[in-house]
């Protein structure tokens, strides 16, 4: 029998393309031992994959442990639902990840709730699985290597995609064989404005590796972004129009209400308009940047702009009331869920209103359904079917993942890069970037995730690729 078939690790990718984000790792020791291991448990949030929610393709009860790359649902949003199922393991996460995830999940468990009672369906899970989830957590350092069994070590690297985000080094080893190095980028960025994004210690660029890549804007460069968000909001401001910002509650309000607090500073942007955040969790997080640090850097705590009022309940109906020029931040960042299916059914149909979004919208939310509907065309928004006559705007400017060209250049630091899988995108954006891989870094092999296959490593890189029954 030889080497290969004695240690290795199969890896499937449990989403298809860009939400419900899991990778399953099944790990062979010579010793016929297994080991089994997933990076994030998260949520699929378009309508398309809507059923792969409520399934898992393995036993919850034989997975080892659970890696999250970052607090974002749709990498950590059925982590209580693998506990609910039988998952018993440690989840390890970094500290800032640790102490968003209660937050997060919280919330996740009041919309799900909310959204199983409308659907008349079974709830994802609840309250309970989400305490029992929190109870699992196991908080690490960046730049620390952890033992996490005889066999395998994890280490966090910091990451730019959003605050406590980590690329997660995994090395796995036995006696007399080489390590298997897997890298996983997670959702990926070289930079942030709120924290100091390191370089890759050199001796992880020299490893013989596997990077699992994430590809969500494998399509796109970084030049081909166009920065329109100043311009439109002064232009609405000037009509003294009111300006919806769909934002995601982690990392995007933030960067907005810092955007806008620049805007005043530089003296385009009156500090007399009227600014609102709503959205608990936005809220929550918001408060979290200015009193607990999270790694962020001292001089980026004052990033609130003047004249901001952090929305609750009672307080929508006076802002609907009010006819003056405005600027309202409001989760969800896709439109579909929180405050927004108040603000957009209100101002979707005046021509004096600006919706802008600031982040990717999936197939099927209400952002895409907008985007997808033409000014004057009819379009339902929260059951209520309407014409769209405001104007909608989106823009990658504020995009926390990587584009095409700086992926690339982040692969070409690996000296030995054995094995590139391409993963979290849609298909065309994924077979795109793979191909642009090849062409420009030249790694052994690359391939395309998916749940059509797993693919078996080493340390020397792929073996061979394996059918999976999970089409």
């Amino acid at each position: 029998m030889g080497a290969n078939e004695l240690f290795y690790a199969d890896i499937m990718a449990v989403s298809p393309e860009v939400t419900g984000s899991c990778n399953l790792v099944i790990v062979k020791l010579p010793n016929k031992e297994t080991i089994r291991f997933v990076v994030d448990c998260g949520l699929f949030q378009e309508r398309e994959y809507d059923k792969y929610n409520y399934t898992l393709p393995f036993k919850t009860e034989d997975i080892d442990f659970c890696l999250v790359t970052h607090n974002h649902i749709d990498h950590t949003g059925r982590l209580p639902f693998m506990v609910k199922k039988g998952f018993l393991g440690s989840i390890y996460a970094t500290n800032t990840t640790c102490k968003l995830l209660p937050l997060a999940l919280e919330d996740s468990s009041r919309v799900l709730k909310d959204v199983s009672k409308r659907k008349n369906e079974p709830i994802l899970y609840g309250e309970n699985d989400v305490e029992r989830t929190l109870e699992l957590l196991k908080p690490c350092h960046y730049n620390e290597t952890i033992n996490v069994n005889d066999n395998v070590k994890v280490t966090f690297l910091t990451n730019g995609h959003l605050i406590g985000a980590a690329l997660i080094l995994v090395q796995i080893h036995y006696p007399r064989y080489d390590d298997i190095n897997i890298l996983f980028t997670g959702d990926y960025n070289d930079k942030n404005l709120f924290f100091d994004v390191h370089h890759i210690p050199k001796w992880i660029l020299k490893l013989p590796i596997t990077v699992i890549q994430e590809s969500t804007y494998g399509n796109m460069d970084s030049t081909e972004i166009e920065r329109c968000f100043q311009k439109n909001i002064l232009e609405y401001v000037e009509r003294n129009g009111t300006i919806v910002v769909p934002v995601f509650s982690l990392g995007r309000a933030q960067e907005i209400l810092y955007q806008l607090k620049c805007m005043q500073d530089e003296g385009n942007l009156s500090k007399s308009v009227p600014i609102y955040l709503d959205g608990k969790l936005a809220i929550k997080y918001t408060i979290l940047y200015i009193n607990d640090g999270l790694d962020i850097k001292e001089e980026m705590r004052d990033f609130l702009p003047e004249n901001l009022t952090f929305v609750s309940k009672t307080d929508r109906n006076s802002i609907l009331k009010d006819l003056e020029g405005k600027i309202i931040l409001t989760t969800s960042g896709m439109g579909s869920y929180g405050p927004a299916q108040v603000y957009i059914p209100e101002y979707i149909t005046k021509t004096t209103s600006l919706i802008h979004f600031t982040g990717y919208t999936a197939e099927e939310t209400l952002g895409r359904r907008l985007k997808d509907t033409e000014i004057g065309e009819i379009v339902e928004v929260g059951g209520v079917i309407t014409k769209k006559r405001a104007r909608v705007e989106y823009t990658t400017e504020y995009s926390a993942h990587a584009k095409a060209d700086e992926m690339i250049k982040f692969l070409k630091q690996f000296k030995d890069l054995k094995l590139v899988l391409v993963n979290h995108g849609k298909l065309e954006a994924k077979n795109i970037f793979a191909q642009r891989i090849v062409e420009e870094v030249e790694p052994k092999k690359v391939g395309v995730l998916g749940r059509d296959y797993f693919f078996r490593i080493n340390a020397y890189g792929l073996i061979k690729t394996l059918s999976t029954k999970f089409k």
